[in-house]
């Protein structure tokens, strides 16, 4: 506590300018970002296959594999400047003052007394902010799913499925964010400077609260879960799941082929109680033994408690944001910066926060995703011990061809982006050999499909 608070005495000098800082931390992240960016497209610019690829991806598929990969550069390249210049755009037109004032305001005319508040305040300023925001990124997200994804034959959604999920997520949001936050500030009205121990402890508890309702609640608003039928499949992953002792409550397929065709299989639920989830895709495209590696993989992460640790990084990550947060709360020169001379609003202190925490994030994102290559390998490693290498390998490879996901990457790029490491890494670390997938890629070269933004 003393620590926080002499940093908070630092931190809080009249006339700081916290507005520049800001805007600089937000441009210089924006800068080498986009430095990254144009490394990556250089590699996306190469004609010849990796090496350890040669003979099992047809230079057909490396071309269109590099040619998506470039769409969704350039259109990266397109889409961040457009965020950087609305970011500009909210700072420097006092988009957030103007919209606080707006939402006290309303409350005063329409609401009796009783009802107003810093709390109220805030929900109706998050919900208008959150509708801006939401407006503003939609030619964006149009023009992902309808134009870029659709030129490459990778989409599946109808309009009216993407407006409908759109609409969904929004409601989810009001329904279940409007009490967290409301709960979140009341704890920091209450609590006084020792409130970040209080709100870790509750953020501890929304996410345990999740895990349980997701599958009941969140999860059929967006896809229908059936149980896997008897077969193959089914036999070989319960019998997985018997040998490594894992908690399989159910095993169950996901309808994911009706927004795209991307292919993924998950896990989730309590310590005690865990659910298998495979996507439609993944089955209709792989054999049985080839799913089952994957979910090797998968379990692996269980069996080496890669989900726990990164469980316990997360609290911790969550506890030292809280921590400093305490810094910033009642740092007047900060709110003063950016228009808020006669009120220190919570939820507007936090937002400012953020942008200020963002060069420490960004560094905790390259660790992380550091730690998450090596897990990825320590995942490909286990299931290989449990004699699945050349299936999992062939399973790479399928998923590869079918998905175009990029097949090179500038070890800088990978470095900041990528948490799992990329093809030519994972079959070098499997000891791939290759001339075992000929019929795969036949077949899938000329129909290809596109994988789960989290690859397997």
């Amino acid at each position: 506590m003393y620590i926080l608070e002499q940093l908070a005495r630092l931190l809080d000098r009249p006339l700081f300018p916290w507005k520049t800082v800001l805007v600089g931390f937000s441009v210089g992240q924006y800068v080498l970002e986009g430095l990254l960016s144009f490394r990556q497209y250089k590699v996306l610019q190469r004609t010849k296959l990796p090496k350890v690829l040669e003979g099992e991806v047809s230079q057909k598929v490396y071309d269109e594999s590099q040619a998506y990969s470039r769409a969704k550069a350039k259109f990266g390249f397109i889409s961040g400047l457009y965020g950087q210049i609305q970011n500009l755009a909210f700072i420097y037109g006092d988009v957030l003052p103007k919209l606080w004032g707006f939402s006290g305001l309303l409350l005063s005319q329409y609401l009796p007394a009783r009802f107003q508040g810093e709390i109220s305040q805030t929900l109706l300023f998050i919900f208008a902010f959150n509708l801006i925001s939401t407006v503003l990124s939609l030619p964006v997200a149009y023009y992902n799913t309808f134009v870029l994804e659709e030129k490459f034959g990778f989409n599946k959604q109808t309009v009216k499925l993407w407006v409908t999920d759109m609409l969904k997520g929004q409601m989810l949001g009001v329904v279940l964010g409007a009490p967290i936050i409301s709960a979140v500030l009341k704890i920091v009205q209450k609590t006084g400077n020792s409130f970040f121990y209080y709100l870790w402890l509750f953020g501890v508890f929304v996410q345990i609260f999740a895990i349980t309702i997701y599958p009941i609640v969140i999860l059929p608003l967006f896809n229908k879960l059936s149980p896997l039928e008897p077969g193959d499949l089914k036999t070989g992953v319960e019998q997985l799941a018997r040998k490594l002792k894992f908690p399989l409550s159910e095993l169950y397929v996901i309808d994911g082929s009706k927004r795209s065709a991307h292919s993924n299989a998950y896990f989730y639920g309590l310590p005690w109680k865990k659910h298998i989830v495979i996507y439609d895709t993944l089955i209709e495209k792989s054999e049985p033994q080839e799913v089952v590696a994957v979910l090797s993989h998968e379990l692996g992460h269980w069996s080496l408690s890669h989900t726990t640790k990164l469980f316990g990084i997360a609290q911790f990550h969550m506890f030292y944001i809280f921590a400093l947060f305490s810094v910033f709360v009642n740092n007047q020169s900060l709110y003063q910066s950016f228009g808020f001379f006669k009120e220190q609003p919570i939820m507007i202190g936090f937002l400012l926060f953020s942008d200020a925490l963002a060069p420490m994030d960004a560094v905790v994102k390259l660790l992380m995703n550091i730690l998450s290559r090596k897990f990825e390998f320590e995942a490909d490693a286990f299931a290989q011990k449990l004699g699945y290498s050349d299936e999992l390998a062939r399973s790479l490879l399928k998923l590869q061809i079918q998905n175009l996901s990029t097949m090179e990457a500038d070890w800088m790029y990978a470095s900041y982006h990528y948490s799992h490491p990329i093809l030519p890494e994972r079959l070098g670390a499997l000891g791939w050999k290759g001339g075992k997938v000929t019929d795969a890629k036949a077949e899938d070269s000329d129909k290809p499909v596109k994988a789960a933004d989290r690859e397997l």
